[in-house]
């Protein structure tokens, strides 16, 4: 099957390494948001630049995908929380230490997560707050109502909005996610969400941000075929199935 590869901003920038992402998603199919209905949400931003998505979960410790993070210094990157516009206001803080999983694979994108320590605090507020975690190795059944947000484009190919989006997906199970990809393409660390005909997905832009099932982080976007195709869920990386990594390296 031909895979649609959609290199991100920075990919492009750090071309000389061996990222070769599948998607780097967008909000397809949802409606604007005000960052106090996802307090967790961060923009991962390359040298003042939007790039990707990701969760706060703690104080100085955020989470996002490796391939957002990969063959990049910390002094290069920066995160915007407390503001529902990607590039004006909220609070700018600086990375300290990039954490990517070592077992992180730039082809498959599986282990596809970084812990990222931050120079200062979060200011806690109700357009700042860390999101829950599920247990290690906690099962999201198939069905389950979540929701994704971030500033990719609303269409396949188009523009990345300056407003945050959301939209409402449900789980997809190991079983059917590997019919649709392949029996090899889904491993055990990833979980996949979508709708039944497509036209909701999180797609170029969104990766590294946060899927949610009742206010849990479950997963990180991640891949896909597209965005928004059907037969072609959106593929996160498992929070619950690579747990133990984000607690020996951020202590929650």
């Amino acid at each position: 099957m031909f895979k649609l590869v959609l290199i991100s901003a920075l990919a492009a920038l750090a071309a000389a390494s061996p990222f070769t992402p599948r998607l780097d998603g967008r909000i397809v199919g949802g409606e604007a948001a005000e960052i106090e209905e996802y307090p967790y949400q961060l923009s991962l931003q390359y040298y003042g630049k939007h790039i990707c998505g990701a969760s706060i979960i703690s104080k100085y410790f955020a989470v996002t995908a490796a391939h957002c993070t990969n063959g990049s210094p910390a002094e290069s990157l920066a995160v915007r929380a407390a503001s529902s516009i990607k590039g004006y206001g909220g609070q700018l803080i600086q990375v300290k230490s990039v954490l990517q999983n070592p077992k992180f694979d730039s082809y498959s994108l599986d282990f596809d997560i970084t812990v990222l320590e931050l120079t200062e605090p979060f200011v806690f507020g109700s357009n700042a707050q860390p999101i829950d975690l599920p247990q290690v190795n906690q099962e999201t059944p198939g069905g389950s109502e979540a929701v994704v947000s971030g500033w990719g484009a609303i269409i396949e190919g188009g523009n990345s909005p300056s407003m945050l989006q959301a939209v409402h997906v449900d789980i997809i199970s190991q079983e059917d996610c590997r019919v649709a990809y392949g029996e090899n393409d889904v491993t055990d660390r990833m979980i996949c969400a979508g709708v039944n005909g497509g036209g909701k997905d999180a797609c170029q832009g969104d990766s590294g941000g946060p899927l949610v099932v009742n206010g849990q982080l479950v997963g990180i976007v991640s891949w896909g075929y597209g965005c928004a195709r059907p037969e072609s869920p959106g593929v996160y990386s498992s929070v619950a199935n690579m747990r133990d990594y984000i607690t020996e390296n951020a202590g929650v």
